[in-house]
Formats: structure tokens, sequence, C-alpha cells
């Protein structure tokens, strides 16, 4: 009977060998030494179960060339050719008993024998070459991919290299442009200089001119004036001499007036006798009258005539009284005008003494403003010329610079694009590398050193931390100086002391997000008392500025909760907070408050006893604990505050308030999605574990001493813990202590686990920071499993698991 065959599909000259898989082909290939298909022989077999198997066929005859995906050659030798063996063939040849036609037929049986082993080493021989072809074909694939990753490494290495060249170039051409920039604002602070006093010297020269303009008209009027004042005197003179002659005339007509006068007096007192005698002879003629009518006639016709001219005489001296009066007044007039016209007149020569010394020193003035404006003139064209070779220059410069400009922007534009992939890379690097330790399932770690209170000494803080600024450990390395001695660690990320809460935040938002996609998460927050946990987790109360971690969580997991509603995500929350004080669970939010510390230890008598129990599903529940419904972060921030005051704090020697109890916050998150029912289930764990501390640092007595020794006991479980972690040890002590059991989902279960290492930078405390470092780097090198999203529907009413 022959075995059956397939006809192979057509075989690529292109494609690569496979290794063969655990269902064998049922086609049989003869090949020549060149690979070729020679055909194949046939290969007679004993009876198997009861019926004998004849050679291999030949399949696809014909002279095909196989390409270098075909078989290996085999040199095996025999007559049989180059054989390939399938599945059956080869359990054929194994399970293949002997035909036993007579037993004492030795001859027969031995020629069987012999041909049956000769189709055992065509077999064997084949797997050999087989096997030899693989492992050169591995041997192969070994040296390319060493050289691929030399090729690699020297890749890495130029491309170090045309970095750093780079780097170097930008900052060359950034000094060039800085000098440039530097030399164009100097040669614009010049030009601007430049063309400020060339417009203060032609507003000097304008002055000037105006000045000269403004002098000249002066100098006019001045001499104008000098004429007419000239003119003035003269006329005055004149009439002066006018004067004095109209005096003269004047002086003439009075006396003249006077004598005129006198002789009218004699000729009145001449008249007055002549009246005297006529009245004595009327009344001597009186007598006569009667005689003498006539006459009398003619005398009262004398006597008046002469009464009239008399009159009129009166009139006439009273008139030549009048104007001797008004000549008089006129005289003295013209005497005090004479009087003030010789006081302007030497107020004039005084005038014009003082107007000939201005005029002198006005046109000395204008001499020299004439030099001073042939000078300006002079270093106007100068600053001219050099304003037109500065012109030159500032173009020149210009069109370097924007030259230089233009060079500079396209090196910052590759900067920038530099900038951005060293951004996405350092992005995807993070992405990677937490898929890595996701998968790996390690517990990451971040540290954090606080500031240096005011009353610490800072003048060894550079000698006793630094962080190492190279590409591979930038922003996650710290290295620490003892006794001349450096200690170097590396973990997920490192906060120097000026690091903000929100910068922190920022690092771990991505794993608070992963609440609400269905993950358990913890968060905890381990160090020396002192070092800044509580401040960390909690913040500052009343600085919204410095909330701490779990203010910050909860914002923004319901923020998402309400971006994620038109989506048709609804989402319910419950929280609940306990600490563990003396290796005592206490609930920090329980509204029982009839007596005094109901969940406190009162005189060694406990209250309520609560019971850790983890189901087979690794959730945990805490017995009779207080779980509140909550719908916004309100309603949380106001139970933290009722947590915060209930928890017990104690002063010792390290720190004024220092936490005497581990803090767990937990928040169980359960959201269903009515379009696609999808159902997710979260928790949130937030922990602040208590300080560990040196008895003989802090000085704990009575109280505070037992609290010492609680909080160290289950800081020294925890160690325990983690060591066994990281020996893979089949036993794990998580029962040592109630904080351990509690943690033991967070440490050795499904869930996405951060530490904060927190680091005082205290000279004094170097020795325990030592000691919290190389604890947190033993922490980033457990593996406690792959995380597991939770997406099981459960019902609405269902009670969420605590961790």
């Amino acid at each position: 009977m022959i075995t059956k065959t397939q006809n192979r599909p057509p075989l690529s000259l292109t494609s690569t060998p496979s290794p063969p898989s655990k269902s064998f082909e049922g086609d049989v290939l003869l090949l020549d030494s060149k690979g070729r298909r020679v055909g194949a022989e046939k290969m007679v077999g004993t009876p198997i179960n009861g019926r004998a198997r004849q050679a291999f066929t030949v399949v696809n005859g014909g002279g095909l060339d196989l390409g270098p995906s075909s078989a290996p050659p085999s040199n095996a030798g025999s007559d049989y050719g180059v054989i390939e063996f399938t599945r059956e063939d080869v359990e054929a040849l194994l399970n293949e008993k002997a035909k036993r036609k007579d037993r004492f037929n030795y001859k027969e049986r031995c020629e069987n024998m012999v041909d049956y082993i000769k189709r055992l080493k065509v077999c064997i021989r084949w797997f050999q070459d087989l096997e030899m072809y693989y492992s050169l074909e591995q041997e192969k694939l070994k040296n390319s991919l060493e050289l691929t990753r030399q090729k690699s490494i020297e890749i890495e290495l130029l491309l170090k290299i045309k970095e750093e060249e780079l780097n170097s170039i930008i900052t060359e051409m950034r000094r060039n442009c800085t000098s440039l920039q530097e030399k164009l604002i100097k040669e614009e602070t010049e030009k601007s200089a430049a063309v400020e006093s060339l417009v203060k010297e032609r507003e000097a020269r304008l002055d000037i001119e105006r000045s000269h303009s403004t002098l000249s008209e002066d100098i006019g009027r001045a001499q104008r004036e000098i004429q007419s004042a000239n003119q003035k005197i003269a006329s005055l003179n004149e009439m002066y001499k006018r004067l004095q002659d109209y005096i003269t005339s004047l002086q003439q007509y009075n006396g003249k007036l006077h004598s005129e006068l006198s002789s009218v007096e004699d000729e009145l007192k001449r008249v007055e006798k002549e009246k005297a005698t006529v009245v004595e002879n009327i009344t001597m003629l009186r007598g006569q009258l009667t005689v003498s009518v006539s006459s009398q006639e003619e005398a009262i016709k004398q006597k008046d005539a002469l009464a009239t001219e008399i009159a009129s005489l009166r009139g006439e001296l009273q008139q030549v009284r009048d104007e001797r009066d008004r000549r008089l007044s006129q005289v003295q007039t013209l005497s005090s005008e004479l009087e003030k016209f010789k006081e302007s007149t030497k107020q004039s020569s005084t005038e014009l003494g003082s107007l000939t010394l201005k005029a002198n020193d006005l046109e000395a003035k204008c001499s020299l403003k004439d030099n001073q404006i042939k000078a300006l003139e002079e270093q106007l064209a100068t600053a001219e010329k050099k304003l037109q070779v500065s012109d030159v220059s500032a173009f020149e410069t210009r069109t370097e610079f924007v030259g230089q400009q233009k060079f500079v922007n396209e090196l910052q534009r590759r900067l920038a694009d530099a900038e951005y992939k060293l951004i996405e890379g350092e992005r995807l690097r993070k992405k990677l590398h937490n898929t890595i330790l996701e998968l790996k399932g390690n517990i990451r770690v971040f540290c954090r050193v606080r500031p240096l209170l005011p009353d610490e000494s800072g003048s060894t803080e550079g000698k006793i931390f630094s962080y190492p600024t190279s590409m591979e450990t930038s922003g996650r390395a710290i290295d620490v100086a003892q006794n001349g001695q450096k200690h170097s660690f590396t973990f997920d990320k490192v906060f120097t002391p000026e690091a903000s809460q929100e910068e922190v935040f920022i690092e771990i938002s991505q794993l608070v997000q992963s609440a609400l996609d269905g993950y358990k998460v913890c968060i905890f927050a381990y160090g020396q008392t002192g070092s800044g946990k509580t401040y960390t987790m909690m913040g500052r109360p009343g600085h919204p500025e410095e909330k701490g971690l779990i203010p910050r969580s909860l914002e923004q997991i319901f923020q998402t909760k309400q971006s994620q509603q038109p989506q048709g995500w609804k989402y319910e929350m419950q929280v609940s907070m306990l600490e563990i004080y003396n290796e005592t669970i206490r609930d920090l939010i329980s509204t029982n408050k009839s007596s005094p510390d109901a969940t406190r230890m009162e005189n060694g008598t406990p209250g309520k006893q609560y019971t850790i129990k983890h189901d087979a599903n690794g959730n945990t529940q805490v017995s009779d604990l207080t779980v509140v419904d909550v719908q916004s972060a309100k309603e949380v921030a106001f139970l933290l505050n009722q947590a915060a005051n209930s928890r017990s704090v104690g002063k010792t020697q390290m720190n004024e308030q220092s936490s005497r109890s581990h803090f767990v916050f937990t928040l169980r998150i359960y959201g269903v999605n009515e379009s696609t029912d999808q159902q997710v289930q979260g928790v949130l764990n937030l922990i602040d574990l208590a300080g560990s501390e040196r008895l003989s640092k802090s000085g704990s007595t009575g109280d505070r001493l037992k609290e010492t020794q609680a909080i160290n006991k289950s800081l020294s479980s925890l160690s325990d813990v983690i060591f066994a972690l990281a020996k893979k040890e089949d036993h794990v002590p998580f029962r040592n202590s109630k904080l351990t059991y509690l943690l033991q989902p967070c440490l050795g279960g499904d869930s996405k686990t951060l530490m904060f290492v927190n680091i005082s930078p205290d000279p004094s405390s170097v020795g325990e920071s030592l000691c919290s470092l190389r604890f947190a780097s033993r922490v980033n090198a457990c593996e406690i499993g792959t995380p597991r999203r939770q997406t099981n529907g459960r019902s609405i009413e269902s009670r969420l698991s605590y961790f």
C-alpha cells in the first residue's frame, strides 16, 4: 500500500525557511546535492498492522529548482537519496514490527533488520542535518542581530554626536545672534543718538538764526529809536530855543503891558482928577445951570463918553490881566515840560548809552553766534557724512541680521522639531515604561525631596543631594553624599524641592484615571517623620494652590465623571477612611458619636472590633466600617476634614504635628454605560503612612513611645514583605501586621501600585534618607503581578470591594 501524499504549493524563491512544526506535511521530496528535485526512490518497509508499507512515492516530478525556502540538503549518503519524513512516516517507522513468516529464517530477518536500520539511519541523518541547518541559521541570525545592535549603537552614538554638534551650533548661533542683536541695537542707538544730535543741532541752528534775526531786528529798532531820539532831541532843542524866545517876547510884552497899565492908571487918575475938577466945576457952575444948559448937556455927554471909555478900558485891562495869567500858566507849564524834557533827555542819553552797549554786546554775540553757526554747519556736514556711512553699515548689518535671523529661525524651527520629537519620545518612553512596568508587575516609585525649613541649616544641602542631568537619568536619579561617599539611586521619577503640588499630580493623573477605567489603584507615601508625606497627600489647609494628591485626584475623578455623562456613563462612588493606630483599626468618619472615642481604645478596652477579610477574587472588606455614598468633591472634602480632625497626631522633637497612625483613604467606583451595557468596578486607595523615626531623635516617651514602637513594627513588617516579594519566596508574611494585611491586594495582587518616598533635606537626617531610598529601590524591584481590569457587572445595590 502506497502512503498518502499531498501536492505542495509552488515554493517562492524569496520565502524564508520555517522550522518544522509538530504536524509534518505528507509530501516527500527527493533533492540532489544542488537542491533540485530529482524524484523519490522507493523505500520498502515491513508490513505495518498486517499491511505492507511500500516506498515513498515520487511527488510532482520534474526538474523544478527549489529556492532557499526549500528544506536543507541532506548528506546522508544513502541509496535512498534525500528524503523528507512526515510525522506519520516517523511514527510508522518507530512502530514498525518485523514480519515473522518463519521465525527460523534468520537471513530474511537479518535483511529486514538491515533494511530497517538503514531507514532509521536515513531518518536520523535527516534530522541531524535539519538540526545542523537550523543551528547554522540561528548562528547567522544571532550574528546579524549582533551586527544590527552594533549598528544601532553606532547610529545612536552618531545621533548623540550630531545632536551635541547641533546643540553647539545652535548655542554658537544664539551667541552670534545675541552679539549681532547687541551690535544692531548699539548701532541703532548710535544712529538714534546721531539723529537726535542732528535734530538738536538743526533746532539750535534754527534757534540761533531766529535769535540772530531777532537781534538784527532789535538792533535796527534800536538804531531807529536812536535816530528818532536824536531827532526828538534836536526838535526839543529847537522848541526850547523857541520857548526861550517866546518867553523873552512874553516878558517884553508883559513889561509893555505893565507900562501900558501904569499909563492907563495914570490916565485914570488924571481922569478922576478931572472928574473931581469937573464935579467941582459942576457944583460951582450949578448956579450957572440954567445959564449953561447946553454946556451941561455937553458935559453929560462927555461924562457918558468917558464912562464908556473907562468901562472899555477896564475890560481891556481885565483881558490883559487874564492874558497875563494864562501866559504865566503857560510859562509854568512850559517850565515843567522843560524840566521833564531835560530829565527825559538825560534818560534818553542814558538809554542811548545802554542801547549802544547792548548793541555792541549784540554785535559781539552775533559774531560769536556766526562762528558757532559755522562750526555747527561743519559738525552737521560731518554728522551727515557719518549718518550716510552709518546708514550704509546699518543696511549691511540689517541685511546680515536678516540672513542670520532666517538662519536662527531655521535653527529654532529645527530645535522646536527636535524638542517636540524629544517630548514625544519622552511621552512614548513613559508610556512604554508604564506598559513594561504593568506587564512586569513592578511597583512604581516616585521620590520627592521637600524644601528646607527656615530653622534648618541649608549650608550643606548642595553637598548632600544632587540630581544628575544626563539624558538617560534626567528627572529620574538622585545622588546622596554621606561621609565623602556618593550613593546613586534611580526611580521612575524624582521631584526636586522646587516641584509644586500640581507638577507632582500631573505625573500620577493617568494612574488616577485608571481607577475610573476599572482598575485597582493604590498610592501610598513612605518616609521618615517630618519628610512631607502628609503634605504630599493632603496639602496645606486654606491654600488652594497647595492642595495634595487626594483633593486633586477627587477633583479629576468627578470632572471626568461629569464629562463622560454624554457618552452614557453613570458612576456611583463610595468613600471610607480609616487609620491604623497601635495595630488597631479606627473608623475616622463614623457617625456613632454617642460615647467619646467610640472607635478608640478606652483604658485598654477596645470599642468596635474591625476585621479584615479577603475573598477568593482578591477583594478586601473591613467589617463594620462606615461607607458613605458621595456625589461631589465637596462632600468628600467635608469627610476629609472630619477625618483629619479625628486622626491621631502628636508632637515630637522632629515634628510639631507628627502623624501617629497610618491613614487609608478609599474611593470605590462603580460605572455603567447604559448604551453598551459595559460595567466597570475600580478602587482608588490613597495611603499616608506614619513616619519612621529613631527614638534617640524623636525623644518619645510614654504614649508617644508606644506609638513609635507600633509604627516602626508595622513599617518593619512592610519591609519584610517587600524583601520576601523581591526574593520571590513562597511565603510572604502579610499577616505580621494590620498594615501589611490590609495592603496585601496592593502588594501581591493585580493592583496598579505607586509609592512616594519622601526625603528630608536636613543634613542631620541623611542616614534616615539613605535607609528610605534603599527601601524604595527594593520596592521598585518587586514584581507583584499584571494589573487586571474589573469589568464584571454587579448589581448597583451590592457593596463594592474595599481594595
